[in-house]
């Protein structure tokens, strides 16, 4: 069946404007560590996909999934030491009084979760996010985005605030003032949800702001904003989607690696290696009081097959060194990348965590204005040359490169021959 076909076929069953990648959508049909094929046996780099976080199709995980799937799969209101072991294994990985767990479906659901405890603890409803994020899609999670806002609903209860970018910081200057600034804003916010009436109940970023273009942010950066938000009496809630499980290299959570101790830290896409679970990590407190506030039960959360997969992505990430690869293929990538700005005017920023860096694509290194149109063209046709990546940030000029956690130096090295190729030939940008 051709593309156009499937295309067809989709809008039929699916619905209308269900999104696809590329001008040329990729009709994949095999995957296996960093490698993806397409139905006519054409073979892909993948740069783009962290849920196969330890690689397509590993054999641990699918084992895993198999052998219990073949042995009993139910829910939790039957005893199993499966979720009991994984959530010793998950929380034994965190710092601090972070040692009780939800398991759920999807991240959405985890922030979900996370919006009622931030109520139950504090009594209040309003919540912060930055202007250009994404942390789900259930009713009250899609108010926090300013990206795909929903046409129904009330999101009175939101405040966004300006999304951090070093490469254009906030107040003009980097480092300390551009932390100050950005937690300025964080508390103008909160005094605005306390005149409402709403009352301020939580922030929700990702510690890495990723979604946002992954602007770089040392360690300590947050640390005003998390004195403004205890100050206020509200929660921290780290939306830890995709720096987590390793991928920023330095540790293995992204709000370890700036340093800012959350109350709540969630999590989702990688966990399972795209076995749908994901879930959240909190206090005994705050468990404790979310459970008395809310009567909560999720059918597949926590079930068997899915704690297997879980577990066994977990091991994976220990026996095969795969955070250390993250800290050592990320850095020399970077380095390639930076290698990359001398020969190509249009590469104006360099940046990252482990395994998930990219460029910020430009008209002129000088204005700093975005080249979004080009960097769309850029990204198709490293998809025509079989590299798979994508872009994101504030202008969506930023190449978005986040690649299955085996990502080696010989794949980073094709990567980077393939940018080299397409941005010599595409020349400098006009629009």
């Amino acid at each position: 069946m051709s593309n156009a076909d499937l295309l067809a076929r989709r809008a039929r069953l699916l619905g209308p404007n269900v999104s696809t990648f590329y001008d040329e959508p990729v009709h994949l049909v095999k995957g296996e560590g960093v490698w993806v094929w397409d139905a006519e046996g054409n073979r892909y780099l993948d740069c783009y996909n962290n849920v196969p976080h330890v690689g397509h199709c590993h054999p641990r995980v699918t084992d895993a999934i198999c052998r219990q799937a073949g042995m009993l799969n139910t829910h939790t209101r039957y005893l199993h030491e499966g979720i009991l072991n994984y959530v010793e294994r998950l929380t034994g990985t965190f710092e601090g009084d972070l040692s009780t767990a939800i398991l759920t479906c999807s991240g959405s659901e985890a922030n979900d979760i996370a919006l009622r405890m931030a109520e139950a603890v504090t009594g209040k409803h309003g919540i912060i996010a930055t202007d250009h994020t994404y942390h789900g899609n259930t009713s009250a999670v899609a108010h926090l985005s300013r990206t795909n806002i929903p046409a129904q609903g009330d999101g009175s209860h939101v405040r966004h605030v300006p999304a951090p970018d070093s490469y254009r910081p906030l107040g003009g200057d980097g480092g300390l003032a551009h932390a100050r600034t950005f937690a300025a804003k964080v508390q103008e916010a909160i005094d605005d949800l306390e005149s409402s009436g709403h009352g301020f109940a939580a922030v929700i970023f990702c510690p890495a702001f990723l979604n946002e273009g992954f602007p770089v942010l040392e360690p300590g950066w947050l640390d005003p904003v998390a004195k403004v938000v205890q100050k206020a009496g509200g929660l921290f809630i780290a939306d830890e989607v995709q720096p987590g499980f390793g991928r920023n290299g330095e540790r293995f959570w992204g709000h370890q690696r700036i340093g800012v101790t959350p109350d709540i830290v969630t999590m989702g896409k990688p966990m399972g290696n795209g076995h749908p679970v994901a879930g959240l990590v909190t206090t005994p407190d705050i468990m404790a009081a979310f459970r008395k506030s809310f009567r909560y039960f999720n059918t597949f959360g926590g079930n068997p097959v899915s704690c297997a997969a879980a577990m066994a992505v977990l091991e994976v990430l220990e026996e095969e060194g795969l955070q250390e690869n993250a800290r050592r293929v990320g850095a020399f990538a970077r380095d390639g990348l930076g290698r990359l700005a001398e020969k190509h005017e249009q590469i104006g920023d360099v940046r990252g965590y482990g395994l998930f860096f990219g460029a910020e694509i430009v008209l002129d290194r000088g204005t700093k204005a975005p080249a979004t149109k080009y960097t769309t063209r850029v990204v198709n046709e490293m998809r025509r040359r079989g590299v798979l990546m994508n872009k994101l940030g504030i202008h969506y000029n930023t190449l978005k490169i986040r690649p299955p956690m085996p990502f080696s130096q010989d794949h980073a090295e094709l990567m980077l021959d393939t940018l080299d190729g397409v941005l010599a030939d595409l020349g400098m940008p006009r629009d």
